[in-house]
């Protein structure tokens, strides 16, 4: 693992065990092939199965749902490591870890838990987070879903839009406004009559990652499949903070592939009698990538361990997760451009990851969107809208 500051050495015995293990693993199972899944548009099947038979679903939840209660440091390295494989893997993990499993475990009746969780996991069972709507985009409090109580069952209509997982998941997790106008989450069986997932193909980003419309018509859920003790956007937004964490890690993961392989690449291309690493600009953008990583690298730990104390706060988050990511894309470009004409192709992966950290820099808030959160934390004024 890239670590020049040593960052390594801080972590626990288990903790570096966690990251050794999931990169064996995906050196052995994923890299060979993770080229070709994505130029094909595919994630394969069973794959789920496998990603929970080593331990990177819902790792940090306790045994007894089903996880492994790993630290946030050693579950910020499972998605540095699953990132550094393909950005679609990690969201793929991430939705279902941080956008499913957390808020079942964090706001679901006991009787939830004990059927989704242990399940999901193993992969048995996929879900997917049905908050995003196709006007919505950075306002979900915009939101247009709607229920309305009829009898034991309340009866859902709106449309989702950009939603990873959505076409493999046997239950998304639905946000929607009630009579009271108050938004609630509603745990909704795929196979629900009025319930339709449609792919959205001719990506060229996230192609490892299946992303879908939803779209529900009168479809019923029973009171049973409500989430009980949370009421409002503090439900999912506190979704979202579990996850740009990930995100904060794994961009690191790709920051990682994408320097490896300029620099690779620059000790073995030769022009004018030698490498094109002996050039100073060469070696400028080398250095400033590896210097990015670092940093980002100094603020997930960091983060991790505000994690696990109970004094992470959201706006750290949106920190990392607007300097990691684009520290991340930025660098692929980067990578990229060194790669000259050879960086266009699957032969190599910075194109690969390049087109990935698009959608990465945009999704859960966009560069500009954590801008303004952290404006608004800093002066006191809110500048959106």
């Amino acid at each position: 693992m890239l670590d020049y500051y040593r960052i390594l050495d801080e972590l626990s015995p288990e903790e570096r065990q966690v990251q050794a293990a999931a990169r064996e693993f995906l050196e052995g199972r994923v890299m060979p092939n993770v080229s070709g899944w994505w130029e094909e548009e595919t994630f394969p099947e069973g794959l789920a199965v496998e990603l929970g038979r080593q331990g990177f679903l819902g790792a940090t939840l306790p045994p007894e749902h089903g996880g492994a209660g790993i630290s946030s440091a050693a579950y910020g390295l499972l998605m540095y490591e699953l990132e550094r494989a393909d950005s679609g893997l990690r969201s793929f993990a991430s939705v279902q870890s941080a956008l499913v499993m957390h808020p079942i475990y964090a706001y679901g009746s006991e009787e939830q838990k004990s059927r989704y969780l242990p399940k999901m996991a193993k992969g048995e069972l996929v879900g997917c987070f049905g908050l995003t709507e196709h006007e919505g985009g950075s306002d979900p409090g915009a939101m247009t879903t709607r229920s309305h109580r009829d009898g034991g069952c309340h009866v859902l209509n709106g449309a989702k839009m950009w939603i990873s997982n959505g076409s493999i998941a046997d239950v998304a997790l639905i946000w929607a406004k009630d009579e009271e106008d108050a938004v609630r989450g509603f745990l909704v069986p795929t196979d629900s009559p009025g319930f339709r997932a449609n792919v959205i193909k001719r990506k060229m980003s996230l192609r490892l990652s299946v992303t879908s419309e939803l779209v529900l018509d009168e479809v019923r859920v029973h009171e049973s499949q409500v989430l009980p003790n949370v009421k409002g956007m503090r439900g999912p937004l506190s979704c979202l903070t579990q996850a740009r964490y990930g995100i904060a890690w794994g961009a690191l993961g790709c920051l990682e592939a994408v320097y490896s392989e300029a620099l690779r690449f620059a000790l073995s291309r030769v022009t004018f009698q030698k490498p094109i690493a002996a050039r100073q600009l060469v070696q400028a953008k080398l250095a400033g990538m590896l210097a990015r990583h670092t940093q980002g690298l100094t603020l997930a730990w960091r983060l991790a361990r505000l994690k696990d104390q109970g004094r992470m706060d959201y706006n750290q988050v949106s920190l990392a997760k607007r300097e990691n990511v684009r520290a991340a894309l930025e660098g692929a470009r980067t990578a990229r451009e060194i790669l000259g004409a050879s960086g266009i192709t699957l032969e190599h992966d910075s194109i690969r990851h390049m087109l990935n950290l698009e959608t990465v820099d945009t999704y859960e808030g966009t560069y500009d969107i954590h801008t303004l959160a952290l404006g608004r934390e800093i002066t006191g004024h809110n500048a959106f809208g």
